[in-house]
């Protein structure tokens, strides 16, 4: 039974077609997110994934040049389970991503491609709920991609995208922060749980490089343990959350 004590989150919107998320590195959707986005492709939402590094920083045991190439395979397989077919890399260097106008006009120059309605990123701010600290890639890709969202729309901003055959978008309704420790909104992550688990599965030189335990039945828990804690403000369902940043027209 809900507490009603407990503040409950609001389902997230649902009047939209396209969506982009845009991530600092491979894992990044699978470690939480990955059953909203299945619940969306089943839907007949289209979603399309942008990845700033290869994450050929990930794996201390492999030098980049071999960890690259393997984490993009790995992220393809895994965006495949949840019905993402569009994977692009921007190649940007992975660990030392710098915030500034070459990261916000390359995410801009996506959103522009993809002209989605509603975008998402990851957690922008400094710690994991005040407690862990962030990775400075996660904080420099949410923070641009929050404002490439108004970039996008801006024909003066990057004109150089608009010489190369960008025009400019300004149809982003909302950003969505997954990973936020001040959720507003949340998706029912019933249906999707069994297709996230295989997709942060395949991720699977990643997660044996990272942990001792089975893989299975660590992906389970992190994932299962996550969205039953969050459910606890979604009406008792399990949940994946989101920090809704509606666009100030929206």
């Amino acid at each position: 039974m809900t507490d009603p004590l407990i503040t409950q989150l609001s389902p997230m919107p649902e009047d939209w077609q396209r969506a982009l998320a845009v991530v600092a590195h491979p894992d990044d959707l699978e470690y939480g997110c990955s059953a909203a986005i299945a619940s969306w492709t089943d839907a007949g939402r289209e979603v399309a994934y942008v990845l700033v590094t290869r994450g050929e920083a990930g794996i201390d045991t492999l030098p980049p040049e071999e960890c690259a190439p393997l984490r993009e395979q790995e992220q393809r397989a895994s965006a495949a389970v949840v019905g993402v077919s569009t994977v692009e890399f921007l190649d940007h260097r992975d660990g030392v991503i710098e915030y500034g106008p070459a990261l916000r006009r390359d995410i801009a120059a996506a959103i522009r491609r993809h002209r989605p309605e509603l975008v998402i990123t990851l957690n922008h701010r400094d710690t994991w709920g005040g407690t862990h600290w962030n990775t400075p890639d996660h904080v420099a890709v949410g923070r641009a991609t929050l404002d490439a969202a108004a970039d996008a729309g801006n024909r003066w901003i990057f004109p150089e995208l608009t010489e190369q055959g960008l025009e400019p978008w300004d149809g982003v309704r909302w950003v969505a922060v997954a990973g936020s420790s001040s959720p507003t909104h949340a998706v029912d992550a019933t249906d999707g749980m069994e297709r996230a688990v295989r997709s942060l599965l395949e991720h699977r030189a990643y997660i044996e490089a990272l942990t001792d335990r089975d893989p299975e039945e660590y992906v389970r828990e992190f994932l299962i343990g996550f969205a039953r804690e969050a459910g606890k403000r979604f009406g008792g369902r399990p949940a994946v959350t989101f920090e809704l940043f509606p666009r100030a027209w929206a």
